[in-house]
């Protein structure tokens, strides 16, 4: 799967997903686009899902009709959404097209 971690995700959650294709906003020089941007972006690379901290990222934007998945990890703390990483495993596993999942950390 082509994943993309927006600005706030942690790059250390790269290792814990095996098997994925993961860039980030930062390496790709897209730190600077704003949230409908970036999923234009995104789109356009063909990224199957953005894996963000930006928990109003739904109120800020019109997410129907998205091709591409958005999976909010609901902590910026690293320490904290380690002990979360098999929820996040799950999560991009099961996640399509479209959906929408938060991941309480």
């Amino acid at each position: 799967m082509k994943i993309l971690f927006d600005q706030g995700t942690p790059v250390p959650l790269r290792g814990h997903l095996p098997g994925h294709e993961i860039d980030t906003a930062y390496e790709l020089g897209w730190s600077q686009l704003q949230n409908g941007e970036l999923l234009n972006a995104a789109e356009q690379r063909s990224y199957e899902v953005l894996i963000t901290t930006d928990r109003n990222l739904r109120h800020q934007q019109n997410l129907s009709d998205r091709e591409l998945a958005i999976l909010v990890l609901l902590s910026t703390s690293w320490p904290r959404i380690q002990q979360r990483v098999d929820d996040i495993q799950t999560a991009v596993r099961e996640i399509a097209v479209g959906d929408y999942v938060e991941v309480v950390i």
